[in-house]
This record gives structure tokens, C-alpha cells and sequence, in this order.
């Protein structure tokens, strides 16, 4: 990179960094768990594994997010992969409490709400939680998972965009 990219610590600018991120192509999920509010789920595309063994992932939330008490106190969760025709589900996880609606999921307790469309879902329990900034990290172990064909949702430069599954 040439020296004109390079942004000093003096100078910086939050929304240009986060615009900067938004380079990185990222897949969409939305993390799913039972709260003391009922089946919550949160759009997120802050999502990594971390780890084959054991088989742990992670995903971040903002501490100010009306949501963080209920998830962060979650001992278990589902992270959906959102296929391409969930944009709308995406926008509406996006911002605000959301409630998981009696058409969105199913429920085989005592496992997290499960969404109905995913292209790829991974049952987890709680392993760890970290403040690191403004976010909390949540580490969760795959307890398990499935998956099916299907073009996957993507979110780049502050648009939605396709993943083109190669098997299908």
C-alpha cells in the first residue's frame, strides 16, 4: 500500500476505517437463542471459525446493542448462514429487539430456535465471552450442524451480494 492509503492515529477517522472494513467481503448469518424475551435473533457478519479441534466459532455484537443483555447471557445459540433470498430477513435482525416470529423457526428444545431457509447451521454452546473494544466476542463450540445446496448472501461496500454455490 502506498504511503497516501496509511491513515495516522492522530487523524483518525472513525467512518473512514468503517469504510475501510467494508472492503472485506463477509457471508451474512443471524444468530438465533432462547432469551428471557423469547427466541431473539440478531443479524451479524462479524462471524469466524476459530478452531477444528475442538470445533469452535466466534461472532461479535456490539455492547449497545439492545440485544446484548439477552445474547450475551445465552448458554446456547444457532448461527444461520442466510441464503441469498434472505435479504429481507437480514434487514429485519439488522437493528432493534427482534422477536423470532412462529413462521420463522422451529424449536426441538432444549436446542436454540432454528430458522426454516439456512444455507448453513451450526448449533453451539456457549464456550466463551471476551469484551474487546465496543464488542463482546462470543466463542461458541459446534455441538452441531447441517447443510444444503444453495447461493449464499453476502454483505460488501455497504451492499448485499451473492455467494454462487459452486456444487449446486
Amino acid at each position: 500500500m502506498s504511503d497516501a492509503s496509511a491513515s495516522p492515529a492522530a487523524d483518525f477517522d472513525p467512518r473512514a476505517y468503517r469504510r475501510a472494513l467494508g472492503g472485506f467481503a463477509t457471508g451474512v448469518c443471524v444468530v438465533t437463542a432462547h432469551t428471557v424475551d423469547g427466541p431473539l435473533g440478531i443479524t451479524v457478519n462479524s462471524f469466524t471459525s476459530v478452531s477444528l479441534d475442538p470445533p469452535l466459532v466466534l461472532w461479535c455484537m456490539d455492547i449497545k446493542s439492545d440485544r446484548h443483555d439477552a445474547f450475551a447471557g445465552a448458554e446456547r445459540f444457532a448461527v444461520h448462514m442466510l441464503p441469498v433470498e434472505d435479504k429481507a430477513m437480514s434487514d429485519r435482525f439488522a437493528w432493534g429487539v427482534c422477536r423470532l416470529s412462529d413462521d420463522e423457526f422451529a424449536v426441538d428444545d432444549p436446542e436454540p430456535p432454528r430458522l426454516l431457509n439456512a444455507v448453513t447451521r451450526l448449533t453451539c454452546r456457549t464456550h466463551d465471552r471476551i469484551v474487546m473494544g465496543d464488542h463482546l466476542v462470543i466463542v461458541g463450540r459446534v455441538e452441531a450442524f447441517d447443510t444444503r445446496p444453495g447461493d449464499a448472501l453476502t454483505y460488501f461496500r455497504g451492499k448485499y451480494g451473492k455467494a454462487v454455490d459452486p456444487t449446486a
